[in-house]
């Protein structure tokens, strides 16, 4: 996977940045817009300050005015993709008057996960490991962005212990169902190990339940 950096910083290629006026936010929100909509349709390969700039419908100087560069460029994209994916996620959780079953939940977010547009988020997951010194906030970013929901959809009753327990099982295991879903096309194995992560989601709150009576 070819990630360019290009012209490099701003510090090296001697541009200013914006000084983080209404305006010049706006322009930057309205770039990484841009830029995100390339990322979501195109993916992660060959993402460059030039194809940035292109998508962007500007130049690699101007880009460079607002961000640090075509890793941090890439970055911010990749987290307003998560974002988004994130709020779908919530409105899973939180559709209809009664609250999912963890199990429920993440039938209905799976869908979400594995769509074409969340595809460039698995091949960040990939990027992030081949590079890991170079897109460690890809990675790290990616907990800190995810947990605060996995932790929301939990009981309420729970201990924040136990909450934190099975948010961390939760989203382990699913990251690693979609970097086996994208990468060895094993459909049936893949539907077989969520079935399990489900069941032992019900097991898990029918457990508190049983302990309640």
């Amino acid at each position: 996977m070819n990630i360019s950096a290009d012209e490099g910083s701003p510090e090296r290629a001697g541009y200013r940045r914006s000084a983080g006026s209404p305006r010049g936010e706006a322009r930057r929100r309205e770039l990484l817009d841009r830029v995100t909509e390339d990322l979501a349709a195109n993916g992660l390969v060959d993402f460059s300050l030039r194809r940035a700039a292109r998508a962007a419908g500007t130049t690699h100087k101007v880009l460079l005015y607002h961000f640090d560069g075509a890793d941090d460029l890439l970055v911010q994209a990749v987290l307003q993709l998560r974002g988004r994916r994130i709020a779908k996620a919530l409105a899973a959780a939180t559709e209809g008057e009664v609250r999912r079953s963890l199990g429920d939940w993440v039938r209905a977010i799976w869908p979400i996960l594995v769509g074409e547009e969340a595809r460039v988020l698995d091949q960040a997951i990939g990027l992030a490991m081949y590079d890991s010194e170079r897109y460690a906030a890809l990675g790290r970013e990616a907990s800190q962005q995810y947990l605060p929901t996995l932790l929301a959809v939990c009981p309420e009753h729970w201990s924040a212990r136990r909450k934190l327990e099975v948010a961390e099982m939760v989203l382990a295991t699913l990251r690693g169902f979609l970097v086996d879903a994208r990468t060895s096309g094993d459909a049936a194995g893949v539907a077989a190990g969520f079935e399990a992560l489900v069941r032992a989601l019900e097991r898990e709150e029918a457990s508190e339940e049983a302990a309640e009576e």
